[in-house]
């Protein structure tokens, strides 16, 4: 028995697969965890998103960026961009129960016997674990209640990029989202620099990963997620690991086993459909 952490799929099913045979996964008995972006970019979005959806409780999944857009395209708020390839699912028979199973997926999971915590794109520097749980809930309720429809109207923006606990309506929960699924470089006050999206070493003058700055997360606890395909999984930091390299853009799928931090990886070829 065991728990696999696996980065960003971006609707690449075929290596999935290849990555789930070389960790000889065991369906009845492991457990996958997904960092968030199970699709778009890929050209197996539509069968992506069915695979995770039919392992039921032994999948455990985290909302990520793409995954809302997703979201807010399929209630009639953004717009398709240049290489989206989310059209098969908007037209998919099964669209409806998609969207559903796809509304009731956290931004964080934590899994206190293992020590871990799971969002797309991190936990900001200026919360604590309780914070960001309860933070969490607050935009996973809205996503279940009859105020949706607003919440994606008012999803997309770079505003409010500071966190302040006085903030309220939509942008708290465009803050809250911002943080969970965009958030790669911050400054000491955790705010977020949303237009930087290279290397460690392209930041905004005063900016810095979000990881390098002390964390308020009780000292055993780890910290996995996707979304920095740049980072090729490393941020040299022995509690936080990376877990999107890249695999729509020909990089690698990686899986972290979570009992011994082991790492396992497939390459991958281009799986993206022609823009």
């Amino acid at each position: 028995m065991a728990t696999y952490v696996i980065g960003d799929l971006q609707g690449c099913l075929t290596p999935l697969m290849q990555l789930l045979q070389e960790i000889e996964y065991q369906p009845e008995q492991d457990t996958l965890w997904f960092a968030g972006d199970l699709i778009n970019r890929g050209s197996e979005s539509l069968e992506t998103l069915r695979f995770i959806k039919s392992l039921g409780d032994k999948a455990v999944v985290v909302l990520g960026n793409h995954d809302l857009h997703l979201l807010a395209v399929s209630h009639g708020h953004g717009k398709l961009k240049k290489g989206d390839t989310l059209v098969d699912i908007l037209t998919a028979a099964d669209r409806d129960d998609l969207m559903d199973w796809l509304c009731h997926q956290p931004l964080l999971h934590f899994d206190a016997s293992l020590n871990v915590v799971m969002t797309h794109a991190g936990i900001p520097p200026c919360w604590d674990l309780v914070t960001a749980q309860s933070l969490a809930k607050e935009v996973e309720s809205t996503l279940q209640s009859d105020q949706v429809d607003d919440f994606f109207a008012n999803m997309y923006g770079n505003k409010p990029n500071l966190w302040n606990d006085a903030l309220t309506g939509q942008d708290r929960l465009r803050a809250i989202t911002n943080y969970f699924t965009r958030m790669r470089f911050c400054n000491p006050h955790s705010q977020l620099d949303l237009k930087s999206k290279e290397g460690v070493n392209t930041a905004a003058n005063g900016y810095a990963p979000w990881f390098t700055y002390p964390t308020q997360l009780p000292e055993p606890c780890h910290v996995v997620f996707g979304h920095w395909a740049a980072l090729e999984g490393i941020t040299q930091q022995d509690r936080i690991h990376a877990l999107d390299t890249g695999c729509v853009w020909g990089g690698s799928l990686t899986a972290l086993r979570l009992e011994d931090k082991q790492r396992f990886s497939t390459p991958c070829t281009i799986n993206r459909k022609e823009k």
